[in-house]
């Protein structure tokens, strides 16, 4: 898919290889236009840093020198990450005040669920009263 006009990428995960890094980023600066990308990393994602660094270095962008002195990554260790990339908490990016607020109004729905079925029983049973008078 080819979304025309995206300038910036923002990857709240790092991916686990250079090739998907480039694949991520490479939404940004289609046909000759300058995109920017914001890549967020923890210290766990160290390993992976250097390869990334490096394919960032060789198209002519600044690289922080910290980051070209992290260790190599051994071709265990890659096809690890590549594997079974990270675990992470999920990242929720919707206000919390709308959280409580559709937690409220799913709770609300569920409690006229419970009192439209207690109504129908109410109805159910008085309906099987009557008959049973007759």
């Amino acid at each position: 898919i080819d979304f025309k006009g995206v300038n910036m990428v923002i990857n709240y995960d790092l991916p686990t290889s250079a090739v998907e890094y480039i694949h991520r980023i490479g939404r940004t600066g289609r046909a000759g236009h300058t995109g920017k990308a914001v890549t967020f990393f923890t210290e766990d994602d160290k390993p992976l840093l250097r390869s990334i660094a490096s394919v960032i270095q060789r198209a002519g962008c600044p690289v922080p020198d910290y980051i070209k002195h992290f260790p190599k990554l051994q071709s265990k260790q890659k096809k690890k990450f590549v594997k079974k990339p990270l675990a992470r908490e999920a990242i929720c990016t919707t206000p919390q005040c709308f959280l409580k607020k559709a937690k409220r109004k799913k709770k609300t729905a569920k409690e006229n669920i419970k009192e439209k079925k207690k109504v129908k029983e109410v109805k159910n049973n008085s309906k099987l009263q009557t008959v049973s008078k007759s």
